[in-house]
C-alpha cells in the first residue's frame, strides 16, 4: 500500500475521491491500494529559545544560535501528527507519496512530519497545478522521486531558520536595549515592508504643495496649453500677450500605438487588482483563490508566473470557451481569441499563471461566497482579456505659435478597442466604472499653417504629494523592491517576501499595531514609527533583504549553498547585536498613545492587547477588538475605528457583512453607552 499525505483535509477528499479511496477512517481515508491523510497546514513548529538552555528566558543572553534545531509539535494538531506518525510507520505501507501544495512550504511541511517521526521508506512527489481529476491522475502518472526536491526543501529549510535567526535575536534585543514595556517585533520581511511604509508617511507628512501656472489658449474646438511656470507675473505676461490673438500651427505628428493586453495573473497581480476593484486585502484574495483552487474552479494560486506551457493550449481553448459561455464578457465583442500571447515556456517556473479550470461551466456561480466569485470572475475575465487583440489608436500632437511663443495640444482617436471591450464587459457585470485613461480627442484634419482665433487664460495647479500605500501598490513596492539595485538581470529579482507570503505580512504588521487600515490605505503607527527609527538602517533595508530572498530561490534551484548562506545569516545577527548602540535622540518609545476621551468618565483611553480601555480603573468602560457585534460583520474595532467612534459616536463602512445574504452592504456603526459599556447599533440613515 502506498500512503498519501496531503497539506489539507480537503485536498485529501478530492484526491480520496478521485482514486476511489472511499472507506472513511479516524484521520485518513482507506482502500486496498491506497491510504490518504492529511496534515493541518504546519503541524510543527520550531521550538521556543528555552528549549536550547534554561539561560535563554533570559532575555538579554544573546545570540541565540543553536547548533542543532529543535522543533515541537503543535497542540492543536497533535492528534493528526500522532495519525500520520502511526501510518508512516504501519507495516502495510510501502511507500509514501508527498501530495502537499507544490511549493516551498508545501514541500517544508511534508518534510518535518516525515523526518520527526523518524520515517525512512521511499516516497515520491505528486507536483500538480489544478484539483481536476484529469489533472491529478496525469499527476499520479508522473510521479517524480522525492528527493528530487531536496533543493525546495533546503531553500524552506533556510528561510525558516534565518526567519527564526533575525526575528527571536533582533525582538529580544532592541526590546531590551530599549526597556520597552511591549516586545519590539522584528522580521527579515515584516521591518522593510514597514520601513516602506513608514517612509512614504513621512514623504506625505513633510511635503510642501508648490504652486504653479500654464497658460492655456482655446482655439474653439480644442485647447493648447504652454509652460510650468512658478511666477505668475511672468505666466500673466504671456496670458495677456495671446488673448484675443491668433494661433498658427507649425507641426503635427500623427502616430498609430497600440497597448499590448494585460498579461493573465500571478498571485500578486491578482492580489493586486483585487484590491484597486473591489478593496479586497491581500490575504482575503489569497484565501478565495485558495478556496477556488480546492473547489476546482482555478489553478494552483501560490505562483509567481504570468504565463502558461506550449503542452497546455489544447486545454486553454477549452477554459476559454467554457468562461465565454458561462460570462457575458466577450458578448458584442468581435473576440478571436490568441493564446500564442500568454504561452512562454520559460516565463513559467514551478507552476504556471492562475487561469480558472473547465469547471467553471457546471458551477451555479449564485452558490460561491460573494469574494470568491467575484475573485473567480476577475481571473476568467483577465484570461479572456490576455488572449485579446490590442488596443489601437492614433495619437497626434500638434505645435502652434502663437505671438511667438509655442503651445501643445495631444489627442488619441480609438481605431480598435481590443481587449478592452472585454474589460468594460466585466466592469458592467460587476456594476463597477470603468477605468479609463484621459482619451482626449482633437479635431480630424488639422494641418500645419492652419490658423485660429484664440483666448487665453491662466490656469492654477498644485504639485501633489505621494499617495498612501494602499495594498495594490504595496504588494508593487514589495515585488520591486531592491531590483533596482541589481546591475545585471542575473538574479532572480524576487524583492521583499514571495507571492505566497507577502499578504500574511501585511496581516503581521497590521496585527502588531504597526499598521492600520484607513479605508483603503495603509498607515503606520506611531509605534510603527518609533520602531522604524529605533533600529539600525541593515534591519529595516529591502536591498538586503531582497538579495537573501533571491539566494533562496537559487538554493531551490541547486544554484547556491545552504550552508553558505546559513552563515551569512548568523554573522548577521552576530553583527548587530555586536555594533548597536542605543540612539539617544529617539522618542520614547514606551509612550502611551492616547486613543480618545472616555464617554463615561472622561478620562483617557489607551490601546491595550486586546481592548482599548480606560485610564481610570474605577471605570469600567472598553471597546475590545473582537467585539462580537464587530466580528458577525467580518469586522474588528481597529485603532482608527476606535477613534472615529470617541470622537463621533459612529463610524462609517461600505462592506459590511450580511451572514443571511452572503453580501455586503453600508451603514453607520453607532456607539451606545448601557450601564457604563459600550453597546452598539447599525444606522441605516445615510444611505436614505
Amino acid at each position: 500500500m502506498e500512503l498519501i499525505v496531503t497539506e489539507k483535509p480537503s485536498v485529501a477528499l478530492t484526491i480520496a475521491k478521485v482514486l476511489g479511496v472511499s472507506e472513511k477512517k479516524n484521520g485518513y481515508y482507506e482502500n486496498d491500494k491506497y491510504i490518504v491523510s492529511w496534515c493541518i497546514g504546519h503541524l510543527l513548529t520550531l521550538a521556543e529559545p528555552e528549549s536550547y538552555g534554561e539561560q535563554y528566558k533570559d532575555w538579554s543572553v544573546l545570540p541565540i544560535i543553536p547548533d542543532y534545531w529543535n522543533y515541537t509539535v503543535k497542540a492543536a494538531t497533535k492528534g493528526q501528527y500522532n495519525t500520520l506518525k502511526k501510518l508512516m510507520h504501519d507495516s502495510r505501507i510501502g511507500s509514501i507519496i508527498c501530495a502537499t501544495d507544490a511549493g516551498r512550504e508545501g514541500e517544508l511541511i511534508f518534510r518535518h512530519v516525515y523526518n520527526m517521526t523518524k520515517c525512512s521508506k521511499p516516497f515520491k512527489r505528486l507536483w500538480v497545478s489544478s484539483l481536476e481529476d484529469s489533472a491529478i491522475l496525469k499527476g499520479f502518472s508522473e510521479l517524480k522521486d522525492g528527493y528530487d526536491y531536496d533543493n525546495l526543501y533546503n531553500s524552506a529549510l533556510c528561510r525558516e531558520r534565518a526567519d527564526w535567526l533575525v526575528g527571536i535575536n533582533a525582538t529580544r534585543f532592541f526590546t531590551t536595549l530599549y526597556n520597552s514595556r511591549f516586545p519590539l517585533s522584528i522580521g527579515r520581511v515584516q521591518t522593510p515592508t514597514l520601513a516602506m511604509i513608514v517612509e512614504r508617511d513621512e514623504a506625505i507628512k513633510n511635503f510642501i504643495k508648490e504652486k504653479y501656472y500654464t497658460v492655456e489658449i482655446n482655439c474653439g474646438e480644442f485647447t493648447a496649453e504652454n509652460g510650468k511656470y512658478t511666477d505668475l507675473t511672468e505666466a500673466k505676461a504671456v496670458e495677456q500677450m495671446c488673448n484675443i490673438a491668433r494661433a498658427t500651427i507649425i507641426k503635427v505628428d500623427k502616430s498609430r500605438k497600440k497597448s499590448l493586453p494585460p498579461k493573465l495573473y500571478d498571485l500578486t497581480a491578482l492580489q493586486r487588482d483585487a484590491n484597486k476593484v473591489f478593496g479586497f486585502s491581500a490575504q482575503q484574495t489569497l484565501e478565495a483563490a485558495q478556496r477556488l483552487y480546492e473547489n476546482k474552479l482555478s489553478t494552483y494560486p501560490r505562483t509567481d508566473s504570468r504565463y502558461i506551457t506550449e503542452d497546455m493550449g489544447n486545454t486553454v481553448n477549452s477554459v476559454i470557451s467554457a468562461v465565454i459561455e458561462k460570462t457575458d464578457f466577450a458578448n458584442g465583442v468581435d473576440f478571436r481569441p490568441d493564446i500564442k500571447k500568454v504561452i512562454n515556456n520559460n516565463g513559467v517556473s514551478d507552476h504556471h499563471a492562475i487561469i480558472p479550470t473547465v469547471n467553471i461551466l457546471e458551477c451555479d456561480f449564485t452558490t460561491l461566497m460573494d469574494t470568491d466569485r467575484k475573485i473567480l470572475c476577475l481571473i476568467a475575465n483577465r484570461l479572456l482579456s490576455a488572449v485579446s487583440s490590442e488596443y489601437e489608436y492614433e495619437h497626434t500632437d500638434v505645435s502652434l505659435s502663437c505671438k511667438g511663443i509655442n503651445f501643445t495640444a495631444t489627442g488619441n482617436a480609438v481605431v480598435e478597442y481590443g481587449y478592452r471591450d472585454i474589460e468594460r464587459n466585466f466592469r458592467a457585470s460587476i456594476k463597477t466604472e470603468e477605468e479609463t485613461e484621459n482619451e482626449k480627442s482633437l479635431p480630424s484634419g488639422l494641418k500645419v499653417e492652419q490658423e485660429f482665433a484664440v483666448t487665453s487664460k491662466i490656469v492654477s495647479h498644485y504639485t501633489s504629494p505621494p499617495k498612501p500605500y494602499t495594498e495594490d501598490t504595496l504588494l508593487s513596492a514589495m515585488e520591486k523592491a531592491g531590483n533596482n539595485e541589481y546591475v545585471t538581470d542575473e538574479v532572480e529579482r524576487k524583492g521583499l517576501g514571495t507571492p505566497a507570503t507577502r499578504a500574511a505580512i501585511i496581516e503581521t504588521i497590521i496585527k502588531r499595531g504597526y499598521v492600520e487600515r484607513e479605508k483603503r490605505s495603509l498607515i503606520s503607527t506611531s509605534k510603527g514609527q518609533a520602531l522604524i527609527q529605533s533600529i539600525p538602517e541593515k534591519l529595516k533595508s529591502a536591498k538586503l533583504t531582497a538579495e537573501w530572498e533571491n539566494k533562496l530561490v537559487l538554493i531551490s534551484k541547486g544554484k547556491a549553498d545552504s550552508t553558505d548562506f546559513m552563515n551569512s545569516i548568523k554573522d548577521f545577527v552576530t553583527d548587530f547585536i555586536s555594533n548597536t548602540e542605543v540612539n539617544a535622540q529617539l522618542p520614547d518609545i514606551n509612550k502611551k498613545e492616547v486613543i480618545g476621551v472616555c464617554p463615561v468618565c472622561k478620562s483617557n483611553i489607551y490601546e491595550g492587547k486586546s481592548n482599548f480601555y480606560c485610564s481610570n480603573k474605577e471605570c469600567n468602560f472598553a471597546l475590545w477588538k473582537n467585539n462580537k457585534f464587530f466580528e458577525t460583520k467580518r469586522k474588528t474595532i481597529t485603532k482608527s475605528a476606535a477613534k472615529a467612534l470617541l470622537e463621533k459616536g459612529k463610524i462609517h463602512y461600505k462592506d459590511l457583512y450580511s451572514p443571511k445574504t452572503d453580501k455586503t452592504y453600508e451603514a453607520d456603526i453607532v456607539l451606545e453607552i448601557n450601564n457604563g459599556t459600550a453597546a452598539f447599533r447599525l444606522d441605516f440613515a445615510k444611505n436614505k
